[in-house]
């Protein structure tokens, strides 16, 4: 990638960035709207369960899955692990 691509792609992220938070601003806004009525907040333990171990528990049953049902066989290495070589031999060589 040469030095003008870079900072076009720089450019372009640097730029969607910067919509993305513009767009956000509302969300952080702190005056309710008309018809806001929020639940009660969640507690510490409610929070990392969520987002913390609900994701990753969510992620190692996905995992577990997949390598049960595998059943694809290891696949035969074609790569140097099969190549037989001869040890050294002596080589006449005349002088």
């Amino acid at each position: 990638m040469d030095k003008t691509n870079a900072l076009r792609a720089g450019a372009l992220a640097a730029g969607t960035t910067l919509m993305m938070l513009l767009m956000t601003s509302p969300a952080l806004a702190l005056t309710r709207d008309d018809g806001d009525d929020p639940g009660t907040g969640l507690s510490v333990v409610e929070t990392l369960g969520l987002y913390v171990v609900a994701p990753i528990a969510i992620f190692l049953a996905i995992t577990g899955l997949v390598m049960v049902l595998d059943r694809s066989d290891k696949k035969k290495d074609t790569t140097s692990s099969n190549i037989r070589i001869k040890p050294e031999s002596k080589a006449d060589a005349k002088a």
